[in-house]
Order: C-alpha cells, then structure tokens, then sequence
C-alpha cells in the first residue's frame, strides 16, 4: 500500500527540517502512528496521511482544509523527500 511506502518514508525523515508553503520551519518525531510536531502541540495520525494520500499531487492547502494540521501535512507530503517520484 502506498501509505505503507510513505510512512517508511516519514518515519526516516523524522528530526529532518520541513517547510510550510509561507516559509515557516518545523520538525516532527514520529511515535507509533502519529507525528508530533515541533511547533505545535499538534498531532497528526497516521490515518490522516492515508486520507491526504487520496488527493496527492496538491497545489496548496486548500483541498486539506478538513484535515488536521493542513499546513503540516501539505509540507510533509510534497516534500521531495517523501514523495519521491511516485506523483
């Protein structure tokens, strides 16, 4: 499953330096299912990433807007490291 490839991938990133589209920087640690992010008391599931997954590739935040910490998903997901090649 692609989940499955990606969250191998988000998981070997963790510590790594991401970037919101308006420039802000943050990192994650991933426990389990779940990143947690740096800046934010904000979590993001597993589960989450699969349903994001769905609407890949993405031009902006706006399709993620009933996703929880849309900004940090659209940054983790189009990052170059995560998404490879595969869209």
């Amino acid at each position: 499953m692609l989940i499955d490839k990606i969250w191998e991938r988000i998981k070997q990133c963790e510590g790594d330096t991401f970037k919101q589209i308006r420039g802000k920087e943050f990192t994650y640690s991933v426990e389990g299912n779940y990143v947690y992010l740096n800046t934010t008391e904000r979590s993001i599931s597993k589960n989450e990433f699969a349903k994001a997954l769905k609407l890949v590739p993405l031009e902006n935040t706006v399709q993620l807007q009933k996703f929880q910490a849309p900004s940090y998903l659209f940054a983790i997901l189009m990052d170059k490291h995560i998404r490879k090649t595969d869209w």
